[in-house]
């Protein structure tokens, strides 16, 4: 695989300084984390950002390898960085594929988002420059989410020897959506996207949104009548084995008995996830409350383990949201909670095998995302519970399309609907628990990471 190259924000190891020495740790993210195992000893070419003064240390040292992965460093300047990032990908293109924006208010795109957009296309050249350089003749480019949107039509330009694929792991904005941003913007988006061989997404109907935003008048004639790229979809699946002795080992064990202690034998409805907006944390707390004041028989029969932590804090309406969650769970506890009994477990902190004790031990595990491209703690969820836990999930997740047969699909505008979900998966019959629990275990392993990965390579190759 030494004709591969990877591209993404994130690459597959991180370096922070330790007495003045760069020290390497597995860089955070999903998608180097599901990406690194695969690729390890294969000889890949990863072109990712330095994220800090440690990575730029290691690279002055030549230390950008690992695990047979030869990393290639892209020193994007530190302003143009920040507004690419901060301003544009997420604060701008995450909401709109996610349809985040409040309309009445944000966004408001004036000189100063203008000039960050600026940046973004920098930040795109930086990387389309060292992927012009370094990769081989005839290479296979498959470059990662909505950061890089802009790479397609850099590459072709200059290198049309290389096999391109975008692989967008967010949903895609509905054309009406896509349409708030300035013509400028939304066409040079789509431009920049339809210069790849192709683009895949997790499920068809990100896909059909991808293409139908090629079909708007408005939205082709900013784009200069240029025509979509060719789709394919690809849903990603976890790594099975190791999930399963993650699941097993010794840190998750020990979370456990300390989680069962907490519980106190009682039910449990479990939350895994970052506090983040479209993650639709509040409404599912909410159609909490609404089960505890309308179903009184659950009040200290069960509790909401809801191990959520921060994410993008550096982003105003993210500290809002956090606020508002925290504020949520505590009136909720001091509403109904008891000396015996806390209604809500809340722990912000980022802890793995804690989060993982989690999804082995829920009754019931809630899921309910206003809009996501694929969803992995419902999979992951779903190969590790030891219970016959029940999945709540939303329709407008993209793993709701693997996981209709076995889970309860919900509406997650829908408060009341929530909370009748959570009950019905309360009162569930242990063999219909255990039929829905098989179900999305076996719906789960027919797709695998390497999958996604051999469809990305087949895409490139056609």
């Amino acid at each position: 695989m030494t004709d591969i190259v990877v591209v993404s924000n994130r690459g597959p190891v991180s370096f922070r300084l330790e007495g003045g020495r760069p020290v390497p740790s597995a860089a955070g993210g999903g998608l180097a984390g599901t990406l690194r195992p695969l690729l390890a000893g294969s000889g890949t070419t990863w072109v990712a950002a330095m994220l800090g003064e440690g990575d730029r240390a290691a690279a002055a040292e030549g230390l950008m390898e690992t695990d047979g992965i030869r990393v290639v460093p892209v020193d994007v300047e530190p302003a143009a960085y920040q507004m690419a990032y901060d301003v544009i990908a997420n604060g701008t293109l995450w909401f709109a594929h996610h349809h985040l924006f409040d309309l009445a208010r944000r966004p408001r795109f004036d000189w100063h988002w203008h000039e960050a957009w600026a940046g973004f296309r920098r930040y795109n050249r930086e990387f389309a420059n060292a992927v012009i350089e370094g990769a081989p003749e005839g290479a296979t480019v498959l470059v990662q989410d909505y950061h890089l949107s802009l790479l397609g039509s850099m590459l072709a330009d200059a290198r049309p020897d290389l096999s391109t694929v975008h692989f967008l792991h967010t949903p895609f904005a509905e054309p009406d959506m896509l349409g708030v941003l300035p013509a400028s913007a939304s066409g040079e988006l789509l431009g920049g996207l339809a210069g790849f061989g192709a683009c895949g997404f997790h499920t068809e109907a990100w896909a059909s949104c991808f293409r139908r935003a090629f079909e708007d008048p408005a939205l082709a004639e900013a784009a200069g009548g240029t025509h979509a790229p060719r789709t394919f979809v690809a849903p990603l699946g976890p790594a099975p084995g190791a999930l399963a002795a993650s699941a097993r080992d010794g840190a998750t064990r020990a979370a456990l008995k300390r989680l069962e202690e907490a519980v106190g034998g009682r039910r449990i409805v479990a939350r895994v996830d970052r506090i983040e907006l479209s993650k639709n944390l509040l409404r599912g707390f909410q159609a909490f409350e609404e089960l505890l004041e309308t179903r009184p028989r659950w009040r200290g029969e069960v509790v909401f383990v809801a191990f959520v932590y921060p994410s993008r804090e550096s982003l105003a309406e993210y500290t809002g949201y956090r606020s508002e969650v925290e504020h949520a769970i505590e009136r909720i506890n001091e509403r109904f909670g008891t000396a015996e009994w806390t209604p809500i477990l809340y722990d912000p902190a980022d802890d793995y095998p804690r989060s993982l004790a989690a999804l082995v031990s829920y009754d019931v595990l809630l899921v309910n995302p206003v809009r996501d491209g694929m969803n992995m703690v419902a999979k992951e969820g779903a190969l590790v519970n030891e219970r016959d836990g029940v999945v709540v999930l939303s329709r407008r997740a993209g793993a709701w399309d693997e996981l209709s047969g076995s889970a309860l699909g919900v509406n997650p505008f829908d408060i009341t609907g929530t909370a009748e979900a959570l009950e019905v998966a309360l009162l569930m019959r242990p063999e219909e628990r255990r039929a829905r629990a098989e179900g999305l275990s076996a719906a789960v392993r027919a797709r695998t990471a390497t999958d996604w990965l051999d469809d990305q390579l087949a895409a490139a190759r056609r």
